[in-house]
């Protein structure tokens, strides 16, 4: 039987499956994190030193839920779905709430990509209140296909439409090509505002409202911004005005266990030296996420960017790791189970495994005994009572999260946890997570072919 370790609190309980990763191999890793000096870098990210040092800034997600910098400007709700605008301190949020007041929207869209658009989307599915979405409905654009804007749109009155566009650096080039045709669409330059670290970009387009963020939150991480404005609003009833508060709090509970907590502490370094041991020595590239819970099925895609943007770089040859990020896939557990589930369970595939559950009312609960099920299948395999076709291989690596029931706090609070799992990953391996310059190269190839085709055609 696989070994077992684990980890609870109030918040979270983990559990880790496996019969190879023990504790003298752990020990062995914490030896190597200590002469890299892991305390010390957590300390300065979360201190906010400048810690991405190919760009030389610090990295401010942990401000924005241990500040409260954004939490404040949305603490109070009306009696109506809108947070209340005399408690925005930023200018322009409140003035476009006064606009979308005004104008009576029953629509609001959403047009992003990457950060801008995971975060938000997870949070609306997850935090989302029913007595909010009844009353208005909300629409995410993304990629660069015009088709989904034609869809997403064709039904909507653009008079009670209002547009959020969500961008770092305002120069994503399928963010701005869905905002072009959306103010086509629209013809009211009031309906939308702009949410962005380069005002200057946004004020290029004739945006009347801009609201600003810090320039040293990276995009995957930028869940704890201004960039949740739509989604705090949505996921706020007017009974319980603390909603995004609370998942700010359980992030900075998070920031605040890594630094004094030895056994969360612990708990996250065993997560990241297990992903760097599988991936190195035992040559399991790929790690499948998969949530059981629906609320949260938006959590795979979340985290595959976190991981894979924040971890996909070239190795550092000073470094005894020589392989970064591995490939992370993943999804809703119940409906992965009749997809990709054959080639994980009798497959050649070397795989390790993350699953989330919800174990509330556990006892009726579908999903919860199909994740346990399948946790205990992937590590253990299964033999007995089977004909030789049917057995189950194992030998899985499994992490097993499981909340008690979900809130905000909970989830903000995992969220924190994975990111500090990649960053001590990311020490371990020594390179820098808050680059992204492979996402970069892409964007100036993709405008260079674009000019390219533009000027062939004209001649």
């Amino acid at each position: 039987m696989p070994e077992i370790y684990s980890y609870e609190d109030n918040l979270l309980r983990y559990e880790f499956h496996d019969t190879e990763f023990n504790r003298d191999l752990y020990k062995e890793f914490d030896i190597k994190a200590t002469k890299l000096g892991i305390e010390s870098k957590i300390e300065d990210l979360l201190s906010g030193k400048v810690i991405n040092l190919t760009e030389d800034q610090a990295a401010f997600h942990p401000k924005y839920r241990k500040n409260n910098g954004y939490i404040n400007e949305i603490v109070k709700s009306k009696s109506d779905f809108f947070p209340d605008v005399d408690h925005l301190k930023d200018d322009s949020l409140k003035n476009f709430m006064r606009e979308v007041i005004k104008s009576n929207a029953e629509n609001f869209v959403s047009i992003g990509i990457g950060g801008s658009y995971e975060g938000p989307k997870l949070l609306i599915q997850s935090l989302g209140h029913d007595e909010i979405l009844s009353k208005c409905n909300h629409y995410f654009i993304t990629g660069s296909d015009r088709n989904e804007l034609v869809e997403k749109l064709k039904n909507l009155d653009p008079k009670k439409t209002v547009f959020i566009v969500l961008s770092k650096s305002f120069k994503t080039d399928e963010t701005i090509q869905m905002f072009n045709d959306a103010i086509q669409w629209s013809g009211d330059i009031n309906k939308f505002i702009a949410i962005t670290a380069n005002k200057a970009e946004a004020e290029k387009l004739d945006f009347k409202h801009i609201s600003e963020f810090d320039n040293e939150i990276g995009g995957r991480y930028s869940i704890w911004s201004k960039i949740s404005f739509a989604a705090a609003c949505f996921a706020m009833p007017t009974n319980d005005e603390n909603t995004f508060e609370n998942f700010c709090l359980g992030g900075s509970i998070a920031d605040e266990y890594i630094l004094n907590n030895d056994t969360y502490k612990e708990f996250v370094k065993n997560l990241s030296f297990s992903d760097i041991w599988f991936h190195n020595v035992k040559h399991k590239n790929s790690r499948v996420i998969l949530s059981y819970d629906w609320n949260l099925r938006s959590l795979p895609n979340y985290f595959q960017q976190l991981e894979m943007e924040s971890l996909g770089k070239r190795p550092n040859q000073l470094s005894d790791f020589k392989k970064t990020g591995q490939i992370i896939f993943g999804g809703y557990g119940p409906t992965a189970q009749h997809s990709y589930f054959q080639l994980l369970h009798q497959g050649t595939q070397n795989i390790c495994a993350d699953l989330i559950l919800n174990s509330k009312d556990q006892f009726s609960n579908l999903a919860f005994a199909q994740g346990i099920t399948q946790s205990e299948l992937l590590s253990n395999g299964a033999t007995e009572f089977l004909q030789d076709k049917e057995k189950i291989n194992g030998n899985t690596p499994v992490n097993l999260f499981i909340f008690n029931g979900l809130n905000a706090k909970k989830l903000g609070f995992l969220i924190a946890t994975w990111e500090h799992r990649v960053f001590v990953t990311s020490v371990m391996l020594q390179i820098n997570p808050f680059d992204q310059f492979g996402v970069n190269a892409s964007k100036i190839y993709t405008r260079n072919n674009i000019n390219k085709w533009i000027t062939a055609n004209k001649n």
